[in-house]
C-alpha cells in the first residue's frame, strides 16, 4: 500500500499534475472518507491512469445554521483510504488556498434546476457547490470526474455546467452504496444515534416502495412512498418528489426515466437518498 502524495498549495498540485503522464480522473470530497468515496476511487482507477482525490470542506455551500464547524474533518483516516483505494495524489487545501480573496465576487449560478429541492431547502447551495467544482477543476484539469449518485440533483447540476460551459471533462456517476441495512452511506451518518439511525431506515423503505409501485404510474409510486414514511416514526421529512431525469422538472405523462428523492432530519441529521424510477410509458398521473 503506497501512500499518496499530498499537496495543499496550488504551485505543488500544479507540479505534480505536471509530471502525471496518461489520463487522470478526480475524485472531489468534503472529506470524512467512507465506503462510498472508496467505490468512486476505485471507480476512477478503472478508468484512468491516475487518481487525484480532492478533501476540502467548502464553506460557499453552508447556509446559516448548518454544520459547517461541525462537519467531520478525519485527514489521517481520509489519507488511510486513499491510500487502500490507490489514489496517487491527495490535494487537502485550505480555505485560504482556494479563496485566497476571501468568498468570491463572481460564482456561478445553478440555474432553476438549482432552485429546486435541495436548493429549495438549501438557498445558494448549489451555487457555492458548482462554483468549487468548477475551480478544483481547473485546478487538477482531469479527463474523467466521478461523483456518486447519491447526490442526484449535484451530479445533474455538475453535468450540466461542464455542457454550458464546455469543460472537457467527462462526467462520471457511481452507484449509491448502501450498508446491509438498507441506509445509503453518508459521512453525516456519524452523527446518528441508534434510534435516530433506526428511524433513518424508513427513507430507504419509502425509496424501494415507490419504486416497486412503477408499473402502476407515477400517482402509485408517491402513494406507496408516503404510505412508509407516514408510518414512521422520528423522522421530520422535508420534501418526497419525483421527477423526470431528463429534466428534473416534476415527473409528468411522458416521463419514463424518473427519480424520487427524499430528504428528512433524523434528529438534527438531515439525510437525504433517492432511487431510479422506471416508468416505462404508464405514468399514469391524475389531471
Amino acid at each position: 500500500m503506497t501512500a499518496p502524495t499530498v499537496v495543499r498549495t496550488r504551485a505543488e498540485l500544479a507540479d505534480v499534475r505536471n509530471g502525471l503522464d496518461g489520463p487522470v480522473a478526480v475524485v472531489m470530497t468534503m472529506g470524512a472518507l467512507h465506503e462510498g468515496h472508496a467505490s468512486l476511487i476505485r471507480l476512477a482507477r478503472n478508468l484512468a491512469a491516475h487518481v487525484i482525490v480532492t478533501v476540502f470542506v467548502n464553506p460557499l455551500q453552508f447556509g446559516a445554521g448548518e454544520d459547517f464547524e461541525r462537519y467531520p474533518r478525519t485527514e489521517d483516516a481520509d489519507l488511510a483510504v486513499c491510500a487502500r483505494e490507490g489514489a496517487g495524489v491527495v490535494f487537502a487545501p485550505s480555505v485560504a488556498e482556494i479563496y485566497p480573496y476571501g468568498e468570491p465576487q463572481v460564482r456561478l449560478q445553478a440555474g432553476p434546476v438549482g432552485e429546486r429541492l435541495e436548493g429549495a431547502a438549501r438557498p445558494g447551495h448549489f451555487d457555492g457547490m458548482l462554483t468549487v467544482v468548477c475551480k478544483l477543476m481547473h485546478l487538477t484539469r482531469p479527463d474523467v470526474a466521478v461523483y456518486g449518485e447519491k447526490d442526484a440533483q449535484q451530479l445533474a447540476l455538475i453535468r450540466q455546467m461542464v455542457h454550458d460551459l464546455d469543460l472537457s471533462v467527462d462526467v462520471v456517476g457511481a452507484p449509491i452504496v448502501r450498508d446491509p441495512d438498507g441506509l445509503a452511506l453518508s459521512s453525516r451518518n456519524r452523527y446518528l444515534s441508534a434510534d435516530e439511525r433506526t428511524a433513518a431506515l424508513a427513507l430507504s423503505r419509502a425509496l424501494r416502495a415507490g419504486a416497486a409501485a412503477a408499473a402502476d404510474g407515477a400517482d402509485a409510486v408517491l402513494a406507496a412512498a408516503r404510505s412508509v414514511l407516514a408510518d414512521a416514526a422520528g423522522l421530520d421529512v422535508d420534501y418526497l418528489e419525483l421527477v423526470d431525469e431528463t429534466t428534473w422538472a416534476a415527473a409528468g405523462p411522458q416521463t419514463r426515466s424518473g427519480r424520487l428523492l427524499v430528504a428528512a432530519r433524523a434528529g438534527t441529521t438531515r439525510l437525504i437518498d433517492n432511487m431510479s424510477v422506471d416508468l416505462g410509458t404508464h405514468s399514469g398521473l391524475k389531471a
